[in-house]
C-alpha cells in the first residue's frame, strides 16, 4: 500500500517552475519570519520549511534580507490595494469612511499574519525596509486624503492630516482588536467607523449639484 506524498516531499522530489518555486519559498519565509522575527530566522530554517536545500534557496534569493524585502513589497502593495479598493467600493461618503477602516481590519485578520511584517517589523532600522513601510503609509493616507477632498470642501493640507489620523487609528485599532479577540470584526469596524465618521462627517460635504 502506498501513501500520498506530503507537499514537502513533493517539493524535494520534483523540479517546480521558477515562479512556482519562488512563491513556495516566499510562503515558507513568511511563516518563519512571522514565527521567529527577522533576526532569529535563518536561511536554513526557511529552506527546511520549504522542503528544499539551501543552495536551491540561494538560487532564488541571494540572502535573508532580499527574501524579507520581497515579502514587505508584496504585503505593502496588498494593503494599498485594499485601501484604494475600499474607497472605490461605494459612492457614499459615509460608507467610504467605514470601508477604509474595514480595509485595515481585513488586512490584519488574514490567516497568514502578514500584517506583522508591515506594522510590527523588527527590521525598521534598515533603510530599505523603513522606506517601503513609509511608502505604504503615505500611499494609504494620500488615497484617503484625495477622496476626502472630492467628497468635502476640506482643503488638501487639512485632508492629508485627517487622513493620516484616520489611517493611523485604523491600523492601531485593528491590531488591538486582533490581540483582544472578544469583539467580532463587524462590531469592531462599526465602533471605529463611528468614531472616524464623527470627525470626518462633521465637515460640510460638497453639494451633488455644485459642479465640483
Amino acid at each position: 500500500m502506498t501513501t500520498a506524498a506530503t507537499p514537502r516531499e513533493t517539493a524535494r522530489g520534483s523540479r517546480l517552475p521558477r515562479m512556482q518555486r519562488r512563491a513556495q519559498l516566499l510562503q515558507a519565509a513568511q511563516e518563519v519570519f512571522v514565527e521567529k522575527g527577522y533576526h532569529a530566522a535563518g536561511m536554513e530554517d526557511i529552506a527546511e520549511r520549504a522542503g528544499v536545500s539551501k543552495p536551491v534557496l540561494y538560487q532564488h534569493f541571494p540572502g535573508k534580507l532580499e527574501l524579507y524585502l520581497a515579502l514587505v513589497d508584496q504585503h505593502t502593495a496588498t494593503l494599498v490595494e485594499l485601501v484604494e479598493g475600499s474607497l472605490d467600493s461605494t459612492d457614499d461618503h459615509k460608507e467610504r469612511v467605514y470601508a477604509s477602516i474595514a480595509a485595515y481590519f481585513e488586512f490584519v485578520a488574514r490567516e497568514d499574519s502578514a500584517y506583522r511584517l508591515v506594522f510590527e517589523s523588527d527590521l525598521n532600522e534598515v533603510a530599505a525596509v523603513r522606506e517601503r513601510i513609509l511608502w505604504c503609509q503615505s500611499a494609504c493616507s494620500d488615497a484617503v486624503a484625495r477622496r476626502i477632498v472630492v467628497d468635502t470642501a476640506m482643503p488638501l493640507p487639512l485632508a492629508r492630516l485627517v487622513a493620516q489620523g484616520l489611517t493611523g487609528m485604523a491600523q492601531v485599532a485593528a491590531r488591538a482588536w486582533l490581540r483582544d479577540g472578544t469583539l467580532s470584526q463587524e462590531d469592531a469596524v462599526r465602533v471605529i467607523g463611528q468614531l472616524a465618521w464623527r470627525g470626518v462627517g462633521g465637515y460640510p460635504a460638497k453639494s451633488a449639484t455644485s459642479g465640483e
